[in-house]
């Protein structure tokens, strides 16, 4: 197991280097000048000259790319254009904001997605059943953008329940929570049905039955746990998501995370802070694979991990 996270944990760094060289010359063929639009339409073009030499934005690109590289090995992710302030840092400030959201996100979409996935699995084709689903399926089917939409009008404009923007109290967490929560679970759930019903298709479950064990403790300690490792998958994945950014959700509420740092990114051409916030999600996520392997191997011993 050690070798095999070793492993893995090397294989991440010509990933963040390929994703890096992407981004970073996707971002030099996009029209625009950064400096211009972060200075003034009427400012002197001499300042501008004078400006860009000293960000290094006259020397040619595979240059810049290497100094970044060099930069980043040393664990600095240069300056953001637009703030003036390290790429680091500013992650660094709004990444809380991120993770208190995507936590509640994905701790509201296990517990009601696996049970959920659990009811319509013990009953199929049931009227609870067909409910569960369909609202699963609104829920996948549904936009973020326009689910918060909806949550923002009923509950804060007609209402007034809840406010629609920011993130300063558990009242401004709960729309931001429920639009992410509601398709996380509902991806969730689906997954835990049919996993779940596949398992109690095996011989072992029917053995478990004639052994006089009843449905619930049948499902309790043989069958779920059998059942959760494809749904380990997504919940790992899930959660490495969030946690590098939810774009469209905190654009709509205002949350000052993650999502909403690479919004002003792309908007002001700050290549930096762009490069910065992707290579965080990217590594954010292989992390969580990483973990989903090591709980595989949690929820079944029979998985080893042996590298010749």
């Amino acid at each position: 197991m050690i070798k095999h996270l070793l492993f893995r944990m090397l294989s991440t760094i010509p990933i963040l280097i390929g994703v890096s060289a992407l981004v970073f010359f996707l971002m030099n063929v996009v029209p625009g000048d950064p400096i211009a639009i972060m200075q003034s339409n009427f400012i002197d073009p001499d300042a501008l000259e004078r400006v860009r030499r000293e960000m290094h934005l006259d020397d040619p690109a595979p240059i810049r790319y290497v100094r970044f590289l060099a930069d980043a090995a040393r664990g600095e992710l240069g300056y953001s254009y637009k703030l003036r302030r390290p790429v680091s840092g500013v992650i660094a400030a709004a990444f809380p904001n991120t993770i208190k959201l995507a936590v509640s996100a994905a701790l509201v979409s296990w517990i009601i997605g696996i049970i959920a996935g659990l009811i319509s699995a013990v009953k199929p084709n049931s009227f609870v059943d067909n409910a569960l689903m369909g609202l699963a399926l609104t829920g996948i089917s549904m936009p973020a953008f326009w689910a918060a939409l909806v949550l923002q009008y009923i509950f804060g404009v007609v209402l007034g329940l809840l406010p629609v923007a920011g993130f300063e109290s558990w009242r401004h967490m709960i729309l931001p929570v429920t639009v992410l929560g509601w398709s996380e679970a509902a991806m969730v759930a689906r997954l835990t049905r049919s996993s779940l019903l596949e398992v109690m298709r095996h011989d072992y479950i029917r053995t478990a039955r004639s052994k006089g064990l009843s449905w619930s403790s049948v499902i309790r300690i043989h069958a779920l746990k059998n059942s959760l490792l494809p749904v380990v998958t997504i919940m790992a994945i899930q959660v490495s998501t969030l946690l590098s950014g939810s774009i469209v959700t905190e654009s709509v509420f205002g949350i000052p995370g993650i999502g909403r740092v690479a919004v002003s990114a792309i908007n002001n051409r700050d290549m930096p802070l762009l490069q910065g916030v992707i290579m965080f999600g990217t590594f954010i996520v292989i992390i969580g694979n990483i973990v989903a392997d090591v709980l595989y191997s949690t929820l079944d011993p029979r998985i080893k991990y042996v590298r010749e």
